[in-house]
């Protein structure tokens, strides 16, 4: 790898050029990942009404992504462990634009459903996978932020994903959801570039024949790191929990219950997606100063007191529009510091298997927050439910926390 002394700034950031095929590869592909998924959740409206759906039914084609996206990481992080980083990276690509394409041929809402479940698999992955490159690849100094400038391109394909809405939705009337499905094919050119550029990581090279004997799943259950698969799981649960818990209700809330009218207008949205961005690559600069579990204290007590702001005080408008920057700034950033912890967490043998495993059973267990908040909504209305739910698995961060080690010092084991 490439020294200290070789490296050069490129943007606020000083990558080596060993490091840079492997960030650039993954950055592109976490952007148009989010690109794709939010294509989803903005033609929704338009797939109720060409299939005759009833909003059970829209919300079990977001639930299945999502659930398969648990399921797909898991396994793309296995299998990175066996065959390389850089070959799964390109196959998840390929996975998770092939099948939003194929979205947009759908003539039914049972293969629509298997289309979105298929996609979920590559869309799990790509992130697994991705984040242990670049892990694997960056200097210890520089991990944090490193990862957390990654981590924002998920903002930036969230709005990329907007900004094609406004354009093609008007203009194409009927087709115009299966256009923007057809144009989450893009991605799958990503996947050339991945396998032509980006070298595996010295670290994995060095350690294959060993993460050849067996499957590295069954392994992050052995005596040893049980306890840190256990409790890292949790903590990214309670991490997408509050995030599908806030963002999926709290919309709903402000306009059905407080009648705020920006809610859902461009100055709302756009708000949002800065401070996610910004909260993504600040959270990444906070862990490489005072490191991991900190910035996830931080960013837990933060979103919830966030949340509590909302649903607690008589916001205006504009207040509300003052809070939509900073909602998006901790509950979206929080999710930074996974990408160098959970890395740094699992030896390189089964560094792939434990990252895959601990975030996508958090994401998969998310799918139930929103449930559990409409649940708790019946009784104490939404505003007592999502101010009930969200503090509470922030909580459960903050107790994850204290069975896990910082590691910010340790680097990456071998």
């Amino acid at each position: 790898m490439a020294t200290i002394q070789e490296s050069r700034p490129y943007g606020t950031l000083s990558l080596t050029a060993a490091e840079r095929p492997a960030f650039w590869a993954t950055f592109l592909g976490w952007a148009l990942d989010g690109m794709d998924y939010m294509i989803y959740t903005l033609v929704l409206p338009a797939l109720l009404v060409t299939f005759k759906l009833t909003t059970v039914q829209g919300g079990v084609l977001g639930s299945t992504t999502l659930l398969v996206s648990a399921l797909g990481g898991i396994i793309a992080g296995t299998v990175s462990d066996r065959i390389g980083r850089v070959r799964t990276l390109a196959a998840a690509v390929v996975v998770y634009s092939v099948f939003t394409a194929l979205s947009g041929l759908a003539t039914s809402y049972s293969t629509l459903l298997v289309f979105r479940a298929l996609e979920g698999l590559g869309f799990g992955g790509e992130w697994a996978v991705g984040a242990v490159l670049v892990a694997e690849t960056v200097r210890n100094s520089e991990r944090g932020r490193v990862l957390g400038y990654m981590q924002s391109a998920w903002a930036i394909g969230w709005g990329i994903a907007e900004i094609v809405a406004l354009i093609v939705l008007p203009i194409a009337g009927a087709m115009g959801w299966r256009i923007l499905f057809w144009i989450g094919i893009l991605p799958a050119f990503l996947a050339f570039y991945i396998l032509r550029r980006v070298p595996e990581p010295a670290v994995w090279v060095k350690k294959a024949d060993t993460a050849r004997q067996g499957l590295s799943f069954w392994k992050i259950f052995r005596p040893g790191l049980l306890r840190r698969t256990v409790f890292a799981a949790l903590l990214a649960a309670g991490a997408d929990s509050g995030y599908y818990a806030i963002f999926t209700w709290l919309p709903t809330y402000l306009k059905a219950d407080r009648h705020l009218s920006v809610v859902g207008s461009g100055s709302y949205l756009l708000l949002v997606i800065l401070g996610s961005f910004v909260g993504y690559v600040v959270s990444g600069y906070i862990a490489d100063w005072l490191g991991r579990k900190a910035t996830f204290v931080i960013y837990a007590v933060l979103s919830a007191v966030v949340i509590l702001a909302y649903t607690h005080f008589n916001i205006s408008n504009g207040a509300m529009l003052g809070l939509s920057f900073p909602l998006g700034f901790f509950a979206s950033g929080i999710f930074s510091g996974f990408g160098s912890f959970l890395a740094e967490l699992f030896p390189t043998e089964v560094r792939g298997a434990g990252q895959g495993f601990t975030y996508n059973v958090g994401r998969g267990v998310s799918a139930l927050a929103p449930l559990i908040v409409g649940a708790l909504a019946t009784t104490y209305g939404l505003a007592g439910g999502i101010s009930i739910f969200a503090p509470l698995v922030y909580l459960v961060c903050l107790v994850s926390l204290l069975f896990l080690p910082e590691t910010k010092r340790l680097g990456l084991a071998e």
